[in-house]
């Protein structure tokens, strides 16, 4: 079994599109989104839902009014003024540390896991998809990463399916670390433009420090030959195996208002490119890893 991550420096280059586009391409494989700030990998898919089932992460404190003899012991605690006069924590305030219960002398504080998200398994016509997403302005994503991770495996362990591909967050924070940890090769998806290959600088970086293979395609290539050129040059330099380029193309736009991947809808510039990239990505993942592992 291998995993696959697909990830980017920054929001917006397309990784989404492209994860869709190889999850419809697979033969058999199991499609994680863990972008679960931004869930949107099922628009794009197909599927029906056969499990649900609610993420508790951080804990919030709540004062119980009737055991509260309000010394303000936990008030002068509070790093956050979470706590009013009035002895009423605001929960937008509260980061969850827990200090003002564990040192409230009545014990009139509890201090509880709260249901943060929904997680899901979903089955599509081309495989497995586990998928989440969080409430509204909930945290703890990389928790909720690890465990929609630690689902797939098992899952494909249980129906033995040799492939894990991961739609991972942007960026290079807790999220994303959760989601390329252990992982057998990244895909970076990039675009041309100066924040493209600067935030890809940064989440290889990342991959180096986790010793994972990588590879990149750079997105709506064609848009800036100039930077694009720059972008293969470091990847050339860098260690980073370039898997292809992807043109400007209308139809990524009308295929995820069909709610359909690329491939599925179109057979236009860019979904070749897609699956062209896609062969590239399969041989890398054939036969680089084999010899690495």
């Amino acid at each position: 079994m291998k995993e696959l991550t697909v990830i980017s420096g920054k929001g917006g280059t397309g990784k989404t599109s492209v994860t869709a586009s190889f999850a419809t391409l697979a033969d058999n494989r199991i499609v994680v989104d863990a972008d679960v700030d931004a869930a949107n990998l099922f628009l794009t898919l197909e599927h029906k839902t056969l499990e649900n089932s609610y993420f508790k992460g951080g804990s919030k404190a709540c004062i119980d009014k009737d055991a509260c003899i309000e010394c303000g012991d936990c008030r002068e605690r509070c790093q956050f003024d979470a706590i009013s006069e009035d002895f009423i924590i605001d929960p937008i305030a509260c980061e969850g540390c827990g200090v003002c219960a564990y040192f409230c002398p009545e014990k009139a504080i509890a201090f509880e896991q709260q249901v943060c998200g929904e997680k899901f398994v979903s089955q599509t016509p081309w495989g497995p998809m586990i998928h989440a997403r969080l409430g509204i302005a909930e945290e703890n994503s990389g928790l909720l990463v690890s465990q929609l991770r630690q689902e797939a495996r098992e899952l494909a362990k249980d129906k033995k399916i040799p492939l894990i591909i991961t739609d991972g967050p942007p960026g290079i924070g807790c999220p994303v670390i959760a989601a390329v940890t252990n992982a057998d090769a990244l895909l970076i998806v990039t675009e041309p433009t100066l924040s493209g290959l600067h935030d890809m600088e940064r989440v290889k970086a990342l991959a180096d420090q986790m010793n994972i293979p990588t590879m990149l395609c750079i997105n709506k290539a064609d848009l800036n030959p100039e930077t694009a050129g720059r972008i293969k040059n470091f990847a050339e330099d860098n260690g980073i195996h370039f898997v292809g380029e992807i043109p400007f193309d209308r139809e990524v736009i009308d295929a995820m208002k069909a709610s359909q991947s690329l491939v599925q809808f179109s057979q236009g510039a860019a979904a070749k490119a897609v699956k062209s990239i896609w062969k590239e990505v399969q041989q890398f993942m054939g036969t680089t890893l084999e010899r690495i592992m």
